[in-house]
């Protein structure tokens, strides 16, 4: 079959051990694999495979004359619609099986996300809340044990915008930032105070963070690695609960909050 091969198993004729090729199948990304000058053999289903090669190449240079390369798309050809015992199928027919399979578990998984996935609309006159970061932790979010998103508002909806966007009422102290928010950064009000942060207590900044600092420390751990015993410190976050306390390496904490 076509395509750019994951790694060539050959002898060392002089066609495959230029400098050229090998700076080639470098680029490419393929493995090369030479067999051993005077002993160049392989193993069994390479050698195998060489063997019915190179007697197809010798038919077709006894009938159609000309230098053996010549004739390896035909070979090609020739050997990928015949009969494979070890797949018990032609070679083709085992491709055309695996991208069946393919398309069937790609069709699976998608209809397996799209049930998942919820269409969220809002209509004008709607009240959201608005998804904001802590700075020097976004990437916490969605990791078990750590700091969860936080959502400030609720804010009114004054427009749609395309099928994936809306304009939303921002109070003058959010003056500075761009008002149109993609659907997933939004949530429908529902009042859960545990949930919420006021905007007043915390300042959010214009690319809808805020800063995290750390309250206190609520607990210590010595975690026992194999070669080495690492400190843990359990840190509490502004504007979050003993709760969501986040185990830290206290090295690090030193480093970021001296104070």
């Amino acid at each position: 079959m076509h395509g750019v091969p994951v790694s060539i198993v050959f002898d060392r004729d002089p066609r495959f051990t230029s400098r050229f090729w090998h700076s080639l199948q470098k680029a490419l990304g393929t493995k090369l694999s030479f067999g051993i000058a005077f002993h160049p053999q392989t193993d069994s289903q390479s050698e195998r495979v060489i063997q019915v090669l190179e007697d197809l190449l010798r038919a077709c240079i006894l009938d159609l004359q000309g230098n053996w390369d010549d004739h390896l798309p035909l070979v090609e050809f020739a050997y990928n619609n015949s009969f494979q015992a070890s797949i018990g199928m032609l070679t083709v027919e085992k491709v055309a099986l695996i991208k069946e399979r393919l398309k069937a578990a790609q069709s699976k998984h998608k209809s397996y996300v799209d049930h998942r996935k919820r269409d969220l609309e809002f209509e004008v006159g709607d009240h959201v809340f608005l998804k904001v970061s802590p700075m020097k932790f976004v990437m916490r979010f969605g990791r078990k044990g750590k700091l969860s998103p936080r959502f400030v508002g609720p804010f009114e909806i004054l427009e749609r915008v395309g099928t994936l966007a809306y304009k939303v009422a921002l109070p003058p102290s959010l003056s500075k930032v761009h008002n149109v928010f993609h659907v997933s950064t939004l949530r429908k009000y529902i009042y859960d105070p545990s949930h919420v942060v006021e905007l007043e207590p915390i300042q959010i900044f214009e690319d809808l963070t805020y800063e995290e600092v750390p309250v206190q420390i609520v607990d210590v751990m010595d975690k026992v690695l194999r070669h080495a015993v690492v400190k843990l410190v359990k840190v509490q976050w502004s504007n979050h609960s003993i709760r969501e306390a986040t185990w830290e390496l206290e090295e690090e904490m030193r480093e970021k909050h001296p104070q």
